[in-house]
């Protein structure tokens, strides 16, 4: 049973009792009565409320399901192209004027040279020790 019809209830009650509204204790009931109609008018209200709430609420959500896709889809995206990238050989040498590590790529070891991100000295590099230990190596095999 729902409260607008307990209270619905009640007024019958009420009626069926033949109170004297003039008597104190009949003004009484029937003010609380009154109070207790309107109070189950309002929670109809808010229920009502409530029900568009949670529709407003299950449209936000399926749109933000929606967003978290298209960002997850593109995040997985992004971790493939890391993964190939991460492929690339990396080289790692330690600046002798800062002595910080410098991270580059091999295309910056044919280059010969790079510039230390610390503090901007020019780190070169002679590949033809290392052309020639590796035909040595080839040569032994």
């Amino acid at each position: 049973m729902e409260i607008s019809e307990k209270v619905a209830y009640l007024k019958g009650l009420a009626e069926g009792l033949n109170l004297d509204t003039d008597s104190k204790e009949g003004k009484l009931i029937a003010a609380i009565i009154d109070v207790l109609d309107d109070m189950a008018e309002k929670f109809a209200e808010i229920d009502d409320e409530l029900c568009d709430v949670e529709d407003g609420l299950d449209a936000v959500s399926d749109d933000l399901s929606d967003v978290e896709e298209t960002l997850y889809f593109a995040l997985d995206d992004d971790e493939d192209e890391d993964e190939d990238d991460e492929e690339e050989e990396c080289f790692v040498t330690t600046c002798p004027e800062c002595e910080e590590e410098v991270y580059f790529d091999e295309s910056v070891l044919e280059d010969g040279e790079v510039v230390c991100p610390n503090c901007g000295a020019k780190l070169e590099f002679d590949l033809s020790d290392l052309a020639a230990a590796a035909e040595d190596s080839e040569d032994e095999e």
